[in-house]
Order: C-alpha cells, then sequence, then structure tokens
C-alpha cells in the first residue's frame, strides 16, 4: 500500500501536539519544500516563533517580526494563503525592506499560510524552497487542513496554562453549553471547535468562561467572522504593508478548510 504524504504528516501533527517545537517538521513531510517555521502574532497571542525547522526558517520569520513586514502579515490579514513560487525575480512593490533583507538568504520560493480558528487570528505558517516551486491545489488544500490541526494545537496549548478556561459550576455548565449551540450554528462547526472559540475567546479577554457564553446567549456578543472581527488595529505593524498581499493563484482558504476537513481522530 502506497504511503499518503498527507496522513504522515497528520499522524506527526498528532504527535507534536504536546510539544509544540516540533510543529513545523510535520509540513516537510507533505511538500517538497526546504524549510518551515510555525508563528504567532497578532492580538491573541504572544508574538513568537513556536517551530522551525533550521536555522533559515527561523531567520525568515526573524525578519518578519523586526521589520513588521512579509508573507506572513499579508496571509493572516486576508486569511489566505500568500504565494511567492519565484521569489528570487518577484517584482511586486510590497515588503521593500523584507525583499531586500531575504534575497542574501537564498530563498527560491517563499509560502505563507494563515493560521485562523473561527474568529480567530493565531499567526501564520512559512515555508520555503532554496530552488523556484509551485505548489498544486491539492498541496495548498492540505497545507490549509494541516494548518488548521496546528490552529487548534497552538489554542490548546494556551488555554491549558490559562485558569479562565476552567468552570466547575452546575450553572456554568449549562449556559456554556447554550453557548456552544450557538456558537455552533454561527459559525457552521462542530460542537468542539465551538467550545474551543469560545474558551479561546476567555482567554484573549481574561474573563471567565461563563461570563463569555453569557454574552453570547444574551446576543451581546456573535463570535462569526463578519460581526466579531479581531482587533487588528493593535496589530504592530506598517499601515503601508496591511493591504498588499500577493495570492494570485492561491485557494479560498474558508472553503478548502471545510473541503479538507480531518476527522475528529486526526485533531
Amino acid at each position: 500500500m502506497a504511503i499518503d504524504p498527507f496522513q504522515v504528516a497528520t499522524d506527526a501533527l498528532s504527535d507534536a501536539e504536546e510539544k509544540v517545537s516540533e510543529l513545523a517538521r510535520p509540513f516537510l513531510r507533505l511538500l517538497p519544500v526546504s524549510g518551515a517555521s510555525v508563528s504567532t502574532f497578532g492580538s491573541l497571542l504572544n508574538a513568537e516563533t513556536i517551530s522551525a525547522t533550521d536555522a533559515r526558517a527561523e531567520r525568515v520569520d526573524e525578519l518578519q517580526f523586526d521589520l513588521g513586514e512579509g508573507p506572513c502579515w499579508d496571509a493572516l490579514s486576508a486569511r489566505q494563503p500568500v504565494l511567492e513560487p519565484d521569489f528570487g525575480n518577484r517584482t511586486d512593490s510590497s515588503w521593500p525592506a523584507f525583499t531586500d533583507a531575504v534575497r542574501s538568504e537564498g530563498i527560491g520560493a517563499l509560502f505563507a499560510f494563515p493560521l485562523v480558528f473561527g474568529p480567530l487570528d493565531i499567526g501564520a505558517i512559512d515555508l520555503y524552497s532554496v530552488d523556484p516551486l509551485s505548489l498544486s491545489t491539492q498541496q495548498q488544500q492540505q497545507t490549509v487542513a494541516l494548518a488548521a490541526i496546528v490552529s487548534r494545537i497552538l489554542l490548546r496549548n494556551a488555554i491549558g496554562h490559562s485558569e479562565t478556561a476552567s468552570e466547575s459550576t452546575v450553572f456554568s455548565r449549562r449556559i456554556i453549553h447554550q453557548a456552544t449551540g450557538m456558537v455552533l450554528a454561527q459559525l457552521n462547526t462542530s460542537a468542539e471547535d465551538a467550545y474551543l472559540i469560545i474558551q479561546a475567546r476567555a482567554f484573549a479577554d481574561g474573563r471567565p468562561m461563563h461570563a463569555v457564553a453569557e454574552d453570547v446567549v444574551e446576543r451581546r456578543l456573535r463570535l462569526t467572522d463578519s460581526a466579531d472581527e479581531p482587533d487588528r488595529a493593535n496589530t504592530p505593524r506598517p499601515d503601508d504593508a496591511s493591504n498588499q498581499t500577493n495570492s494570485t493563484g492561491a485557494i479560498d482558504i474558508s472553503d478548502a478548510t471545510k473541503q479538507s476537513r480531518p476527522s475528529e481522530g486526526d485533531q
């Protein structure tokens, strides 16, 4: 039986759930890229490189954080993959400082995939190749599916270190269950993911989970992409880089996530 690279990468991510520093490596099992990194930034989690397969991948992340521009910023801002299959010959005027800085790193192709979870912006995955390289539509879809798994792992890891996620009273459990059902309907997602989104919102706001659930049930809070968009005004990046996404040929991330959604056993 032929080995399925996507299943191998999915299994590797499951194995890395307890060791987030290994989250980048499974992408090398799926894609013909040279290196990968996973980073968090935005309004929910601290800006940092969580995992990198090599020093060059870590350097690409570091340059984007230092300069406040680059594909990872645009990928998260637009919630779409950013694809640069021939980075050495790119003529786009976006990311001028980053482009100049990274030319000496020997990058032939560069890709960024956003880490998002419902209405929550978490970070990005950066992938590079030393040679020019294009990703097929299937490879993009599978990378989006792996990114969804990484997003869940990072959220659970962050929430696991927060006391705001724990509830014990019967009333709390009842109101949270009711809110979970409402968020499930709003986002057309699973009960498990709806519950995690409420947990993550409580974590981000530093509030008890039942308080956020009450706001949802009383319709003071609607956890959807359109009605409850995270405040990106606090994200430390230049204004002139905010709308310069080069995502030509990129798939629609929302559709791909639904089509390539991993089974519960893969999460």
